[in-house]
């Protein structure tokens, strides 16, 4: 939940929270979307929904099976080096109208299939654990394009007279960083603009005008003809990286930007209505390539550091080009699944809606919320970890190890007296979470006042009893209180999903064991862990 005026997540409660997981599960259960999340360097399925399955195998999916052992010798070795490269870099892998070979045979003997899909690396604890897979199978978009170039328009016109009815969608324009304009009439009357494309032209009324009139710069440099001939021939233009020359507010002098767009008609009853244009600002990778290529013909420069540096530009201008054509192909992808969601009846309804941009929004915080609910999702699969003797001194100073830049950055002392209880019975990774989360907390929610104070101790008894103390901030009595509830944000000054001590409580419960928290404002904080049985 996000103010209206900073942005920031409110706290929520747990019931909403809950009411939200339900409502989101029961989304994924009917979204068209093909969702997928695969964990660890072995990419094992950790979740997939009932479109992936279909779309993917036709039978439910166990999770727990690594993705190649799902689908023997179907999984291209393209495929798996792409989801390898995402776990071991982060960075997203994006394909637009790829044909994939995960589809019962007997359809891929009768025709390809084509999907449109991102690999996103998702992390807990600052390190990547898995990758997720988004997929929307677009067959027949690129078919239908490939008979009839006009399919796009009249997709992006029959989905805008429903906007009224799908006005979530807007999000999806109003968010995207492509800038958008819809065009009426042969004399191209603006009927709509995103925010990206308005920002193109700072100070200008757009809305109700038509281009020539608003963008009186576009006509003096040939792009208006451009819009004519598509009107006239309904033939799609594509324009990579073609320069504008835009006047700035107020005089001084022209800058030139440079642009990768499309110019589409789109028909009603028949007979072109208006043109679609979507664009995306490319200046800062023509500048580079442009730069680089200087450099290049310069041949004085032979060092090893520049030759990083151009590989470096090399790969920023390949990965920023790919990314170009996917918005285009996500964008056709919804629409062709919008259509075919909507009844006969509505898509005879008469008005356009301009509120469809919402779709982009809706998608960005469609990925956020799968990234959290996929951390709680793993709550499953710890509590089925079975316990192992740990060695508590060993497991706390590795885990300093890692902290040690964040100590020596928040200028924090750290005291660990733990010879009480050398051995603990517990699954590793789940006491290595607990004990991180607490010390991390601690760094966090320092008091700006004075350096943090941070004692870890524990005492042997019918258990293991382990106790984390600090100096920070400190909590009120109605804070302890929501302290452990999922999604509760108590704190907005550092970044996090707010299910951290909600996990925590969760590991140690499912384990049979309690947590508590004593606190007071502006004095700090004391965590009690106490866990069943001794090692």
């Amino acid at each position: 939940m996000l103010t209206p005026s900073s942005g920031l997540p409110l706290p929520i409660s747990l019931a909403d929270a809950e009411q939200q997981h339900a409502s989101l599960t029961r989304f994924l259960n009917k979204t068209h979307a093909a969702i997928c999340v695969l964990r660890g360097a072995a990419q094992v399925l950790d979740y997939c929904n009932p479109a992936f399955e279909r779309l993917f195998s036709g039978q439910p999916l166990p999770p727990g099976r690594p993705l190649a052992d799902v689908f023997p010798g179907a999984v291209a070795p393209e495929l798996v080096a792409a989801l390898d490269e995402v776990y071991r870099t982060g960075v997203s892998f994006l394909g637009v109208e790829q044909e994939l070979a995960l589809a019962p045979a007997a359809e891929l003997l009768a025709h390809p299939r084509y999907f449109t899909f991102s690999f996103d690396a998702y992390q807990e604890h600052g390190h990547i654990v898995g990758v997720s897979f988004f997929a929307y199978d677009v067959t027949d978009a690129v078919l239908a394009r490939r008979q009839n170039d006009a399919l796009q328009a009249e997709a992006l016109a029959a989905a805008q007279r429903q906007a009224q009815e799908r006005a979530t969608f807007h999000q999806v324009f109003e968010q995207t960083p492509a800038a958008i304009c819809l065009l009426r009439e042969p004399l191209h009357r603006i009927e709509y603009v995103n925010p990206a494309y308005q920002r193109l032209f700072p100070g200008r009324e757009l809305t109700g005008r038509s281009l020539v009139d608003a963008v009186p710069e576009a006509a003096a440099q040939g792009y208006v003809a451009l819009l004519d001939q598509v009107y006239r021939t309904g033939n799609m233009y594509f324009g990579a990286e073609m320069p504008l020359v835009l006047a700035p507010p107020g005089g001084g002098p022209p800058t030139t930007a440079y642009f990768t767009f499309t110019y589409q008609a789109f028909q009603e009853n028949g007979q072109t209505a208006g043109l679609s244009v979507l664009a995306y600002d490319v200046t800062e990778q023509v500048l580079a390539r442009a730069q680089m290529e200087a450099l290049r013909l310069e041949g004085n420069r032979t060092s090893q550091q520049q030759l990083r540096t151009s590989t470096d530009l090399d790969t920023f201008i390949y990965v920023a080009s790919h990314d170009l054509r996917t918005p285009i192909g996500n964008i056709e992808g919804l629409l062709a699944a919008l259509r075919d969601e909507l009844p006969a009846e509505a898509l005879q309804a008469g008005a356009v809606e301009p509120l469809l941009a919402r779709m982009q929004r809706s998608v960005e915080r469609f990925k956020l919320t799968i990234a959290q609910l996929t951390d709680v999702a793993l709550l499953q699969r710890a509590h089925t970890q079975p316990a192992e003797t740990v060695d508590l001194a060993a497991l706390v100073e590795d885990l300093r190890l890692d902290l040690v830049p964040d100590l020596a950055t928040a200028g924090a002392e750290l005291t660990v007296t733990v010879a009480a209880c050398p051995h603990v019975s517990f699954a590793p990774q789940n006491l290595r979470s607990i004990v991180y989360n607490l010390l991390s907390n601690a760094l966090k929610y320092r008091h700006p006042a004075r350096p943090p104070v941070v004692e870890l101790r524990c005492r042997s008894t019918s258990g293991t009893v382990v106790l984390e103390q600090d100096n920070g901030l400190g909590l009120t009595e109605d804070q302890q209180g929501q302290l452990f509830g999922l999604f509760q944000r108590l704190h907005d000054h550092v970044a996090g999903t707010g299910i951290g001590l909600y996990m925590v409580k969760r590991l140690v419960e499912n384990a049979g064991g309690t947590i508590a928290v004593q606190s007071q404002i502006g004095e700090g904080s004391t965590f009690t862990v106490s866990l069943p049985g001794n090692a």
